[in-house]
């Protein structure tokens, strides 16, 4: 496991919520109170929700088709330029969403804490 360092409170909250979203492995999928925790914001998680919709124009780009709610439902879906967007990309990773909702989310689940020295 290789260690990245984020540096809370020396940017703004969005921008450290983009730097931990462009961590996000490819083809794992984590929450977005979980990125909140990460950042020393526990109940930040609607925050980080704000930041995910408006990350769409962020270089360089932020995967935020990645970000879930906590049981894996696409919450963010509305804000992908189609109601489907969001499910092709994570489709195109080998994630598979039935009704919205990302299948095997605990083995996919990936928890910034975990991986991210802050």
């Amino acid at each position: 496991m290789q260690m990245t360092t984020i540096k809370p409170n020396e940017q703004p909250f969005f921008e450290q919520v983009y730097a931990v979203v462009r961590l996000i492995p490819y083809g794992r999928i984590t929450t977005y109170g979980a990125i909140a925790r990460c950042l020393g914001a526990g109940n930040s998680s609607r925050m980080v929700g704000w930041a995910m919709n408006y990350s769409h124009t962020q270089a360089p780009p932020v995967p935020a088709h990645r970000v879930v709610n906590r049981v894996g439902i696409l919450t963010g879906k509305h804000h992908f330029g189609s109601l489907t967007a969001m499910q092709e990309a994570l489709e195109a990773e080998g994630i598979q969403v039935v009704n919205d909702r990302v299948q095997d989310f605990d083995r996919l689940f990936w928890d910034p804490a975990q991986e991210l020295v802050l």
